[in-house]
């Protein structure tokens, strides 16, 4: 069997983290769910369908999202849940085909084009999945089935809630034409203005630009780029797992800190997160980075390479207190903290570390076996005692 002219697949979970609730208690079903951080600082993570009607959308103020929606059920993130929702998800993609490329927890690109013999045309493929995905999980996804990875996204975005849309090859252009040029990869808030200065506002606005007027413009290599995604061109393949490039934790605090002890707490908090996380997923980092926003809103970082790569918390520790030390203001006040490891490499690629950072990594991961199996937090350095639990 040839292969399909449209074999990409993007499969994408509708309003992942409130549909999971809904799934979690079925008297939700039909009301306004809001999944985010519910203190005066928090952020909407995810809305269900009903509370997108009042306008609430995702990565908005949840303070906003009350006063668009004063009836809504405002949950807590469940983050556990989630993520043995989206391993089930994946599990069920897999099971097509192994050209499966996660973009986040709630959505994948697919290349079926070597399932069809098993399965049928790709349009029969993502109906399978769709199928799968609700009786399985309970939950709905939207579909878009093209010839590359941009159309497919779009196509899943213009079929949402609850859709299957195949974009034809000798269509691409006609679906692509009237949508706004922002929704094109590359497209950020400033280029979309440089573009709405010379009259570009949609996608066929920019094909007929003249690629030098789009030179001068933008410069060579992006005006290249995206005149070629105008034309509906993307040679992009679907990679089936690409390691990820950092990993960190972050957390926005309802009111600003500045006792030193507090922070040292949540610094130690936040790295032993991070090194929780490199230890489950098999890595070691060889860059530490400190994120501190000012309550001007203000955004600091500071990066250290290490001498030899680690997953062990008290070590990413020792590395943010001395960066946060180097931090300007004689008093600090923070808004936001955060701790990122970077400069991933496979934990098996290391040789044996030092007897000191050895004995630490053997109590962490002696903590982390005991938090599976009792619960987060039951198992922590004593100094976070002291530090109330997240919300």
């Amino acid at each position: 069997m040839n292969r399909p002219a449209e074999p990409i697949l993007h499969v994408d979970l509708d309003a992942f983290y409130a549909s999971v609730e809904v799934v979690k208690d079925p008297s939700l079903a039909g009301r306004p769910v809001i999944v985010g951080g519910t203190g005066p600082r928090g952020v909407v993570a995810s809305a269900s369908y009903e509370a997108r009607r009042f306008g609430v959308r995702s990565a908005m103020p949840t303070v906003r999202a009350r006063r668009l929606c004063p009836d809504g059920v405002f949950l807590p993130p469940d983050p556990e849940t989630y993520r043995a929702y989206a391993n089930r998800f994946r599990e069920i993609l897999q099971q097509v085909t192994p050209s499966v490329e996660p973009i986040a927890l709630d959505e994948a690109f697919l290349d079926v084009g070597g399932a069809t013999r098993l399965f049928g045309p790709p349009t029969a493929v993502a109906a399978a999945i769709r199928s799968r995905v609700l009786q399985e999980l309970g939950l709905t996804c939207s579909v878009g089935v093209a010839a590359t990875k941009l159309v497919a996204k779009l196509a899943s975005e213009a079929c949402k809630p609850d859709g299957l849309l195949l974009v034809p090859v000798d269509r691409t252009r006609a679906f692509l034409g009237p949508l706004p040029v922002r929704r094109l990869w590359g497209v950020g808030e400033r280029t979309a203005e440089l573009l709405t200065r010379l009259g570009i506002r949609t996608v066929a606005d920019l094909a007929r630009t003249p690629i030098p007027i789009l030179e001068r413009l933008l410069g060579e290599a992006q005006a290249r780029q995206l005149a070629t995604l105008s034309q509906g061109i993307d040679d992009r393949p679907v990679v089936p797992f690409e390691p990820p490039r950092s990993i960190g934790h972050e957390q926005t605090f309802e009111r600003d800190v500045d006792d030193a002890d507090e922070i040292a707490r949540e610094l130690l908090h936040l790295s032993h997160r991070v090194a929780a996380r490199l230890r489950s997923e098999g890595y070691r980092a060889r860059t530490v980075t400190l994120k501190a926003r000012l309550p001007t809103f203000v955004t600091l970082t500071r990066s250290r390479t290490l001498t030899t790569p680690t997953d062990v918390g008290s070590e990413l520790y020792a590395v943010v207190r001395e960066l946060a030390a180097s931090l300007p203001g004689a008093r600090r006040r923070y808004r936001l903290l955060g701790v990122q490891a970077g400069g991933l490499q496979p934990a098996g690629a290391e040789q044996l570390a030092l007897l000191r950072g050895r004995r630490w990594a053997e109590l962490e991961r002696a903590v982390d076996r005991v938090q599976r199996r009792f619960g987060e937090g039951l198992a922590q350095p004593a100094t976070l005692l002291e530090r109330p639990r997240d919300p």
